[in-house]
């Protein structure tokens, strides 16, 4: 179990956890989730950590083919600007790595926006906290757990 599957659990949310064998070679995790699971990409949903021009960390998350717009998430959050933040801060802070970067049960919560896409399917799928490993839930549910916001974060 991860932490994102103790904290769905705990907050008695209904998921569906879906495990596959994690190339290390593989170019973009999400797209290897896609592939793997033999999904839609519409449904598999990435999480990025971006730092705002204040320094905070805030997590968006986001269709996996498509690419986040650094100016919509800044005006999500009331910032000027943002980047993509630190590999290690995104660490030392979620306390997940790369490709395996859950929005759930992170060491700090850190704020987040969910794609507003994510509401038009019925299930969405994240990382459940490591790669190779991914968790289906409603985007409803997701963004209920979390307090996230719901806007358009796509170019």
């Amino acid at each position: 179990m991860t932490p994102a599957t103790k904290l769905l659990k705990k907050q008695k949310i209904a998921f569906t956890l879906h495990e596959y064998i994690h190339d290390k070679n593989s170019a973009s995790y999400g797209l290897e989730a896609v592939e793997k699971l033999g999904i839609s990409s519409e449904w598999v949903f990435k999480t990025l950590v971006v730092a705002l021009d204040n320094g905070e960390l805030v997590v968006a998350i986001l269709p996996v083919a498509e690419k986040l717009s650094m100016k919509l998430v800044a005006k999500t959050f009331s910032a000027k600007k943002v980047q993509m933040a630190d590999k290690e801060d995104v660490l030392r802070s979620t306390g997940y790595v790369m490709g395996g970067v859950s929005p759930l049960g992170q060491k700090k919560r850190l704020k987040t926006v969910i794609n507003s896409s994510a509401f038009d399917v019925e299930n969405i799928f994240v990382s459940a906290g490591k790669r190779g490993l991914e968790v289906q839930l409603k985007a409803i549910d997701l963004q209920s757990c979390l307090g996230a916001k719901k806007e358009n974060i796509c170019l």
